[in-house]
């Protein structure tokens, strides 16, 4: 509930508190007030976007999305991560998104990725000046750290924003669980580009031509693609467990500001817990099985990615099961008590 001014609460509401304790559109310099206020923001926006796109072609993602062949790989990379945040769109018992809402939000989960993109190059260059300033050694620990202080932090964040920019504002955000719908789609713009950029800097770094053409390419695609496929769902799953919070935070005013921060912790923890492991947990049941290098790392992460799927899932069923009871008939459903699912209970 909105706070009240003093002269507002002792109002019995037939008093006319225009501009002393309440304020609505009336006068030509409010309704001048209103409309800037409006330019400002939709300004902002189109300066965000504009400077991510400016990213975007700067760093050779556009020219690595309209390559056919590196299209086709990207597109083949991105099916599971596709798959999953259609399983999430469908998952929402509530009015389902407009189709325009959600194409909005994956192109913006694009172009905020070259966000992360710069931000993690510029830090990482920092960290490896001061060590150097310092002489210290970055190894295996200071990978770990980077990835908890840094790339699941940034990249949670700039999903967060794709989502921010625009769907939150829009009246089809109309219930918590489409903050997840909404991050499952942002979390998909960000794996589609960041596939699209390892395929062809793989290509490249393998001594191929990209944009030479020709199956030589699709064929030598293959790997990355596998493992781009298999990464991609991961980022669905943190940022559609962000999403979920940025969800309950729009309706929970009061304590907005915790709310989405509790949602990009968890994230940021689960993404970069992801990274720190996946090296070493491939190499562990490589070893102990005896299977080949990618499909122990197909084994890791149908393990990493079904425990927190699992958890996302669960997220979205409790909501689907409030949902139905507040809208069967019969008793209140008041006394619906949450379940405990958060990782530190």
């Amino acid at each position: 509930m909105d706070q009240q001014d003093p002269v507002e609460q002792a109002s019995d509401g037939s008093d006319d508190l225009y501009d002393i304790a309440t304020w609505e559109e009336r006068t030509s310099v409010d309704g001048l007030a209103v409309a800037l206020y409006r330019v400002l923001v939709a300004s902002t926006r189109a300066v965000v976007v504009l400077a991510a796109l400016l990213i975007l072609v700067g760093i050779g993602g556009l020219s690595a999305l309209t390559d056919p062949q590196v299209g086709a790989l990207t597109l083949l990379s991105a099916l599971p991560a596709l798959a999953l945040a259609g399983y999430v769109y469908y998952s929402d018992v509530t009015q389902n998104e407009p189709l325009s809402m959600l194409v909005v939000t994956f192109l913006l989960g694009v172009l905020t990725a070259t966000f992360a993109a710069i931000l993690n190059s510029l830090l990482s260059n920092v960290g490896q000046t001061i060590a150097a300033e310092f002489q210290l050694s970055i190894g295996f620990l200071g990978s770990i750290v980077f990835y908890f202080l840094v790339v699941g932090p940034v990249e949670e964040t700039v999903k967060l924003l794709a989502v921010r920019l625009y769907a939150y504002s829009h009246d089809s955000f109309n219930a918590v669980i489409d903050g997840a719908v909404y991050g499952a789609m942002a979390g998909l713009g960000f794996a589609t580009i960041e596939n699209a950029l390892y395929i062809t800097r793989n290509l490249t770094s393998s001594g191929l031509d990209v944009g030479s053409g020709g199956v030589g390419i699709i064929a030598a695609g293959g790997t990355i693609t596998a493992v781009r496929a298999l990464a991609g769902p991961g980022h669905v799953i943190y940022s559609a467990i962000a999403g979920y919070y940025l969800g309950l935070a729009k309706f929970n005013k009061e304590n907005a500001g915790p709310i989405v921060i509790k949602g990009l912790i968890l994230a940021a923890l689960v993404h970069a817990t992801y990274n720190s492991t996946v090296g070493l947990g491939s190499s562990v049941i490589a070893g102990i099985t005896g299977i080949g290098g990618l499909a122990a790392f197909l084994v890791y992460v149908i393990i990493y990615d079904g425990v927190f799927g699992l958890y996302l899932i669960g997220k979205l069923r409790s909501y689907s099961q409030a949902y139905h009871s507040a809208h069967a008939p019969g008793p209140s459903a008041a006394s619906f008590a949450s379940e405990q699912t958060e990782f530190e209970d």
